[in-house]
């Protein structure tokens, strides 16, 4: 059997792939650096050392310069970065054995081990390797996976390469993230990329499930365990059979039904409400949160054991706020799917409406990101650029307020003015104060107007009307 070191500061992709290769029967040891790399390698035998090239007391370069002297026969196979492919190839010219790049791809990490386990020679996808590929060519890989935009940003890519490690697996998944984010879209991706590909994925939403009827959504009922039980019925888990079961906000489900739940995933069995019959159930679990789950345990409104027994894999997915890199890639997909769904073409937007969707916080996320592509093809006639005009409020009050902010304060500098002049600038004044205390609260409240209006204590009407008016006056 072939020893395996696996080298890489993250915990997670140490446990992952020591659990696949594992599985695929290599003897396996992990550890999260250099220093501690080198220490094994003095009290035990390896025969391939699996190595991030980032580590975080030491590169790959160095480490490896330590490693071949001492320890010549061990195959080396360094796992690299997109930007880190040159060094990469270096690196095999000076000795070690071949790259794998990320995201990483299971089949292509047991096909480079396999081929190094039996001696042979770099797989012929890297031999030939002089240098590396154009950077251009880098976002192809990570741009688009069965319909989901996955981004070109290094926070797009470090999500990619752990759910490439997780999906082949049956782990239950937590994915955090905030609303509108793409939670349902990647556990979907998930669940193409497994075994289970062929079997259903269920999608459920806690948030809309009634205490009442939650657990007859989930596990089904007999005709006439409730009032209003005219039919038998089957629940999610059993419609989920052999595939995939998505419970998106988790963490509405009542203390009680949560107990069903993990009882559930236990026995791997479920019980109709109004039955004795437990009918067994093969499924893989993946479960989403906008709020942090473990808090919830710490303030006794969510299940620990529950939650041990969910958190398997845990994914974060990053708000739009944070991978500006890839808004180009979602404006211009969205753009794509709407002038088709509405049989337009859109040539593209203004610069003007550039400026305003790279300078917007974008509390929505990838879904409001959704909703005004939308808005702005279905505005914007066929032929013509995309102007700030078929653009919401929202987008364009974040202009005013930065115009807002950059005005000069009204000083007594005008007081030699007549009276007229005087009753014009404190009335501009005052509206000034205004536009900037609305603009404030909209975005304490990421603009929900609703509750702007309560703080302001207007109605809604009125507050619509005041932005109407900010926006004629850009």
């Amino acid at each position: 059997m072939k020893r395996i070191l696996i080298v890489d500061d993250e915990i997670s992709v140490c446990t992952l792939l020591t659990r696949f290769l594992s599985k695929n029967g290599y003897e396996t040891q992990s550890c999260t650096s250099g220093t501690e790399a080198m220490r094994l390698l003095k009290s035990q035998t390896f025969d391939i050392i699996l190595c991030d090239y980032h580590l975080q007391d030491i590169n790959g370069k160095e480490l490896f310069e330590k490693i071949q002297p001492l320890y010549p026969h061990i195959i080396v196979i360094f796992i690299t970065g997109y930007a880190d492919v040159r060094v990469a190839v270096d690196l095999i010219k000076n000795g070690a054995y071949n790259y794998l790049s990320k995201p990483l791809y299971p089949d292509e990490i047991l096909k480079i081990i396999e081929t190094a386990s039996r001696g042979e020679g770099q797989t012929p996808a890297r031999t030939a390797v002089a240098e590396a590929p154009k950077p251009a060519a880098a976002p192809e890989k990570y741009a688009h996976a069965e319909g989901y935009v996955t981004g070109e940003s290094e926070a797009a890519r470090h999500l990619f390469e752990h759910v490439n490690l997780v999906a082949p697996t049956d782990y239950s998944v937590i994915i955090y993230g905030e609303t509108g984010t793409g939670k349902e879209a990647l556990a979907h991706l998930i669940h193409n990329r497994s075994n289970r590909k062929n079997g259903p994925f269920i999608a459920i939403d806690c948030g809309s499930l009634s205490k009442e009827l939650a657990a007859s959504e989930l596990f089904g009922h007999e005709k006439g365990a409730f009032t209003g039980a005219l039919h038998a019925k089957e629940g999610a888990f059993e419609q989920a059979e052999g595939g995939t079961i998505f419970l998106d906000e988790i963490g509405n489900l009542s203390y009680e039904v949560q107990v069903y739940l993990l009882r559930a995933l236990q026995e791997k069995s479920v019980r109709r409400v109004g039955s004795v019959k437990t009918q067994k159930v093969d499924i893989r679990i993946i479960v989403a949160s906008n709020e942090n789950l473990y808090e919830n345990v710490l303030h006794k409104s969510f299940r620990e054991d529950l939650y041990h027994r969910l958190n398997e894999f845990t994914l974060k997915v990053p708000p739009l706020r944070e991978r500006a890199k890839d808004l180009p890639l979602f404006v211009n997909t969205f753009m794509n799917d709407v002038s088709r769904e509405l049989n337009k073409d859109i040539p593209g937007f203004s610069e003007a409406v550039w400026e305003l969707l790279l300078s917007y916080t974008w509390p929505g996320n990838i879904r409001e990101l959704k909703n005004v592509i939308r808005r702005a093809c279905l505005l914007t006639p066929a032929g013509k650029e995309v102007t700030p005009k078929a653009l919401p409020l929202e987008l364009l009050n974040s202009k005013t307020l930065q115009f807002l902010q950059q005005q000069p304060a009204v000083g007594t500098a005008t007081a030699a003015g007549t009276e007229e002049a005087q009753a014009s600038s404190l009335k501009s004044a005052a509206t000034l104060g205004e536009q900037k205390r609305i603009m404030e609260v909209l975005q304490q409240v990421k603009f929900n107007k609703t509750k702007a209006a309560e703080i302001l204590n207007i109605d809604r009407k009125t507050l619509y009307n005041k932005l109407r008016s900010m926006q004629t006056k850009q």
